[in-house]
């Protein structure tokens, strides 16, 4: 029976204001209450262990550390690490202190990084009182009925797949949901149905300090300029900690069918792998230093896109060859009641042309960048000509768009201009490996399709390149065209294609993708990487001072832990959309990086 007690306060809805804990294997959502209320299991895309971001007022799919007479919450990452701390003052002085984090350190000549979260209650001042609470749900939604507990855990029977809560809190007040004085830490481990040898509490805090130890040191083997450091810092664990390690796969985002905007109908699922995501996410990675993980990441798009005939999806599971297939899962009401939660997305079946330009672009780091130890060869080169070939034929052809409209297609401007971005790398790539006939090969087909593209997406009337061929509506995307490389930053048709750009898709400092209806209507949110990529190109053009202000305006919205999610509510600050967003977290790292001061600028300059 539940605690009819449980605290006089009304809970606060604190929407993506969450933290992100994980190892490279799972990875769980946790608000400033120390509530979990997102955790898939055994990987991001599976069943939901705790739901409770998308059942609507249902309290169901959680675990928590309810403090009675709670009046005050703090609570941030240990500096430099994936690992929450939250403390929680009461009325009558009473004070605890909540550590959460999945285990991840070297041992052996390995990566331990188990499918488990742990976490330590401590009190802190006071006689304080709690109550802990595990409600779990699978099925997507449905609350686990069946639980049997042993001495020191409860199994909870999620089907076939039990999950195992292992704790030296006394078990009965955990079934019962009943209040007791905390007197000492307790230790609670979430995972597989897997005993635990060893003692619970020095386990639990070994974990803790080895977890420290291996952020801090993965955290100091980073390279970046002088400024916004600690929000570069945070941008890159975040980027680590969406890195499905087993396959390299790294996930758009954690969570499924958080709407673009409210009543919106645009709930997708997210935790699968974008190629239209690649070359950002590899540029990122690639300018701070994580190389291995960027080498992961390239080794998993090979893995789909070399060998094989055929099209290229726009987006692959985190196995690349498990089913997409769309559906709704009715148990859950969505966040904020917002539905429909879906599993799965449809968009993997769709035509998307600019995936041939962003693969061949993630994999060029590979022929170019000496610090890695297996640089790509002349066979590599062979195995990404055919998508080359691809990206040459396709390139002035209708597709869904890097938008994924779903009720029409267009010769998008974005696409063309990565379908030419991919055959232009191979030109330098070939060049690179002394293949002159397959550079002069490469550099034809390219020439050809700059032109047709520059002829093409201009639009005299708009002063400015269009979303689509011949059409009128302008896109965010077009702010791309410099930094791909098809127009030089002071090409008067690109300075006049962002000044347009500014003019009619700013919403004071926020950028929407586009404004014109689509399949769901007229866009309500703005897009936070197409605010990025509008500071990038006005920086490049010369109106520095109104990027800064843009970036500076951009990092009031990271939530209390420095996350950001897809969108952004232009008319409330609100942030919206899949959490947290590897698209949002890669262009802060790029655009802070493009506007930071060098360390020499910094030290030969002075220090102001």
């Amino acid at each position: 029976m539940a605690n009819p007690g449980l605290s006089d306060r009304e809970p606060i809805d604190y929407g993506l204001d969450l933290a992100v804990i994980g190892n490279g294997r799972t990875a769980a959502l946790v608000n400033p209450e120390a509530r979990i209320l997102w955790w898939c299991l055994p990987r991001y895309d599976g069943d939901p262990v705790f739901s409770r971001l998308l059942s609507g007022s249902e309290e169901k799919g959680f675990t928590d550390v309810v403090l009675d007479g709670l009046v005050e919450t703090q609570s941030n990452y240990v500096r430099n690490t994936a690992i929450v701390v939250s403390e929680m003052s009461d009325r009558n002085g009473g004070k605890i202190r909540v550590t959460d984090f999945a285990p991840r350190f070297h041992i052996h000549g390995r990566t331990f990084r188990p499918p488990q979260l742990m976490r330590i209650v401590e009190p802190l001042a006071g006689m304080p009182r709690v109550t802990i609470r595990f409600r779990a749900t699978h099925r997507y939604g449905e609350p686990v009925a069946t639980r049997t507990a042993g001495s020191n855990h409860i199994r909870y029977w999620r089907d076939d797949v039990p999950v195992r809560l292992t704790t030296d809190a006394p078990l009965s007040y955990i079934e019962n949901e009943a209040s007791f004085v905390l007197t000492r830490p307790v230790n609670m481990v979430f995972g597989p149905d897997e005993p635990f040898e060893g003692s619970l509490a020095s386990t639990c805090r070994d974990f803790t300090d080895r977890t420290r130890d291996y952020w801090q040191e993965w955290v100091r083997r980073l390279a970046f300029s002088i400024d916004w450091q600690d929000e570069i810092i945070r941008s890159a664990i975040t980027l680590k900690l969406c890195n499905f390690e087993e396959t390299g796969a790294i996930v758009a985002a954690l969570t499924t069918s958080i709407p673009e905007g409210p009543g919106s109908g645009r709930t997708w699922d997210y935790r699968y792998c974008w190629l239209r995501d690649a070359f950002f996410v590899v540029s990122a990675l690639n300018r701070i230093g994580a190389t291995r993980t960027m080498e992961d990441f390239i080794s998993y798009i090979l893995t789909i896109s070399t060998g094989r005939e055929g099209a290229v999806d726009p987006l692959y599971g985190i196995v690349p060859t498990d089913g997409l297939e769309e559906r709704i899962a009715p148990a859950l009401a969505g966040y904020r009641g917002d539905g429909p939660v879906r599993v799965g997305n449809a968009a993997a079946s769709q035509v998307q042309h600019d995936v041939y330009g962003s693969i061949i672009m993630a994999a060029t780091p590979m022929f170019f960048d000496r610090r890695l130890p297996r640089p790509g060869d002349a066979a590599l080169f062979r195995s990404i000509e055919r998508l080359g070939e691809q990206a040459a034929r396709l390139a002035l052809m209708p597709d869904a768009g890097l938008w994924e409209f779903r009720g029409r297609q267009n010769v998008h401007t974005h696409s063309a201009a990565m379908c030419w971005a991919g055959v232009q790398r191979l030109e330098a790539i070939a060049a690179h490996l002394g293949l002159s006939d397959r550079a002069q090969y490469w550099g034809d087909r390219a020439d050809a399709i700059r032109d047709e593209v520059l002829q093409k997406a201009w639009n005299p009337k708009r002063n400015a390149f269009a979303a689509a061929f011949g059409g009128d509506d302008l896109d965010a995307s077009s702010l791309l065209l410099a930094e791909l490389g098809l127009v030089a930053p002071d090409d008067p048709r690109f300075v006049s294609t962002v000044e347009a750009i500014a003019r009619e898709l700013r919403r004071d400092f926020h950028v929407m993708r586009y404004v014109a209806a689509d399949d769901f209507g007229v866009p309500e949110t703005a897009f936070l990487i197409c605010r990025f990529w509008l500071i990038d190109a006005m920086w490049d053009i010369g109106r520095r001072d109104e990027a800064r202000e843009m970036f500076a305006d951009a990092l009031n919205l990271k939530n209390r832990y420095g996350l950001l999610s897809e969108d952004v509510h232009p008319a409330t600050g609100k942030l919206w959309g899949n959490f947290p967003q590897t698209y949002s977290m890669s262009g802060l790292i790029l655009t802070a990086i493009k506007l930071s001061r060098s360390w020499g600028d910094r030290y030969w300059r002075g220090l102001s």
